[in-house]
């Protein structure tokens, strides 16, 4: 570099680097559930891990989940990530659910999810995953399956914001599934309405009756993603 030339910071090549981190710890909770702290620069990024039970083979896939402008593990349908993480992990399925270092921050969450992305595929083998969102999480999910289509086979919402899916039409016909509520309180149903018109396509599973965490609905979107997700899993990746 010549004395002239202005310096340059490296830019982070992988959404890991780009953490930061600078100190990681564990602890098994369970003989099939990690809980994962990663200490990074600009927080500290939470990850519940659920694996596959000894003896059940991999099968190649991983779901990855967060949560609304909060933050959160749970998800919506009173404890859906919870309910994903015990019946696909015991398939073979790993699930990651991420709590972010800054909620509500758009850039430093889609990269917490990115990372979690990276880790289910580095880590734990995966070589197509699906990523989930509620809420804010909902564009968080959609920019990851943009950014990282080369790992990321689908992208499931749940009562998303349209703000942050500008990018959706970059999808480029990767499924898309849908959930909103008809009396959402916070967030309207045409934000969802919205999201798949610039993905340009999509399946909307409206709920009637239902609100923003979708409380009621638990049995619908365990249904729908019992379908979707094994259909999700075997499509090619182009």
């Amino acid at each position: 570099m010549s004395d002239g030339e202005p310096h340059r910071e490296a830019v982070p090549a992988t959404p890991l680097e780009a953490l930061d981190v600078f100190g990681t710890q564990e602890a098994r909770l369970t003989p099939t559930l990690r809980h994962v702290e990663m200490y990074c620069m600009r927080g500290l990024l939470t990850i519940l891990w659920h694996e596959p039970p000894e003896g059940v083979e991999p099968a190649g896939s991983a779901l990855v989940c967060c949560g609304g402008a909060m933050g959160g593990l749970l998800g919506p349908g009173e404890g859906l990530y919870q309910q994903l993480g015990e019946a696909w992990s015991a398939r073979g399925v790993p699930v990651l659910r991420v709590s972010y270092r800054k909620p509500n921050d758009l850039e430093a969450c889609t990269i917490d999810l990115a990372a979690a992305v990276q880790l289910a595929v580095g880590a734990g083998g995966a070589q197509r995953v699906v990523t989930m969102g509620h809420s804010f999480g909902g564009a968080v999910a959609v920019r990851v399956g943009v950014g990282l289509r080369e790992m990321v086979a689908g992208v499931v919402t749940f009562a998303t914001q349209s703000a942050g899916c500008e990018v959706a039409g970059s999808l480029a016909g990767r499924p898309l599934l849908m959930f909103h509520g008809e009396r959402d309180e916070i967030l309207p149903i045409e934000a969802s309405e919205m999201v798949r018109m610039i993905a340009g396509s999509g399946e909307l599973v409206r709920i009637p009756g239902d609100g923003h965490g979708l409380a009621r609905s638990g049995p619908v979107l365990w249904e729908r993603l019992e379908e979707w997700l094994p259909a999700t899993f075997v499509a090619p990746l182009d």
